[in-house]
């Protein structure tokens, strides 16, 4: 993250310390639709009901959620955000409020919704970009995927946006492929900064068969951050996070640090599982069982080692170390 949001999130996270709350977000994921535009398959937010693909989160509400958590950062998915006719309308409110915001997308609405966004310095467009042409295009089923991403992105680039990207490694996927993508978004393309995960067995997805396992998840990453190149990507995560990816260190998961709010509401635990909804940020924190959920604690989360769960731990631990502090704010 740039110096500025990475000091504003610190002077939250010590807030929060002075101020001995256990339990606090640092990120919303925002949800405000569910429909989309395309059918990936390790993705079943569009297996929902015809009536609630048709709904879209009025502006009111949506800030309203964020404002009611408190948290300073919000990622708004879906669904495709972009479909949301009032969405640029949601980004500007939560900008005005001081949040730093990403836009998550596919992309391939952006050159058709661009003139309706600013460049903002707390505003970064997420895109979507699962692997190389090949392995993009077969991701999101969509030929012709992967070019329309990586236009968009130099479009917004020479609008003078920051742009980010998300990438989600499936079992498919060898250390090469993480590689050639993290090169070619980093050096060729120059996007501000990558994430990149292992997709989770979300319950609703299409294949299930595609999810990698934990030992997996640490062989593959164990040997695609080899060799230096990890220090090289800027990529927008702890370094504790990516250790965690590589198997050099495990943490348990901090479900309640990321929490998920859509048109259904305040989504228990988190948005990767589904044990109903609550209509207020203070139900979801006081009335959820929050030690039962993780590895070793919920069969459902056996193989998860997904950011929204384990970046939050990595983050606190963070906090909790002069040391890795100091490594987060060089790295």
């Amino acid at each position: 993250m740039p110096l500025r949001q990475s000091l504003r999130l610190g002077q939250y996270l010590v807030k929060q310390k002075i101020a001995r709350r256990d339990k606090f977000p640092l990120l919303v994921e925002l949800e405000p639709l569910f429909a989309c535009n395309l059918k990936c398959t390790g993705c079943g937010k569009i297996q929902e009901p015809a009536a609630m693909l048709k709904q879209r989160m009025p502006v009111e509400q949506a800030v309203a959620a964020i404002e009611e958590c408190g948290a300073p950062m919000v990622s708004i998915a879906g669904g495709e955000p972009l479909m949301h006719p009032q969405i640029h309308e949601i980004v500007r409110e939560l900008l005005h409020r001081k949040k730093i915001v990403f836009l998550c997308t596919n992309a391939l609405l952006m050159a058709r919704h661009i003139d309706k966004f600013t460049p903002h310095r707390n505003f970064a467009w997420m895109v979507h970009v699962d692997g190389m042409k090949e392995r993009h295009d077969a991701s999101v089923s969509k030929e012709g995927g992967f070019e329309a991403a990586i236009d968009a992105i130099k479009l917004v680039q020479s609008r003078g946006f920051r742009v980010m990207t998300n990438t989600t490694v499936f079992n498919s996927d060898s250390p090469q492929d993480v590689i050639d993508v993290l090169d070619y978004l980093n050096d060729e393309i120059k996007v501000d900064n990558m994430q990149i995960a292992p997709g989770y067995a979300y319950w609703k997805a299409p294949d299930q068969k595609g999810f990698l396992g934990v030992e997996e998840t640490r062989a593959l990453f164990a040997k695609a951050f080899g060799d230096g190149r990890r220090a090289k990507w800027r990529l927008n995560h702890s370094p504790l996070f990516l250790d965690f990816l590589e198997g050099k260190v495990d943490y348990e998961c901090t479900p309640w640090a990321i929490p998920s709010y859509s048109l259904k509401g305040w989504q228990r635990p988190c948005y990767l599982l589904d044990d109903g909804y609550v209509s207020t940020y203070q139900e979801l924190i006081e009335d959820t069982d929050w030690e039962a959920f993780g590895r070793g604690k919920d069969d459902r989360c056996a193989n998860c080692m997904a950011h929204c769960g384990y970046e939050p731990t990595a983050v606190l631990a963070t906090m909790d170390s002069l040391k890795q502090t100091i490594r987060a704010a060089v790295a």
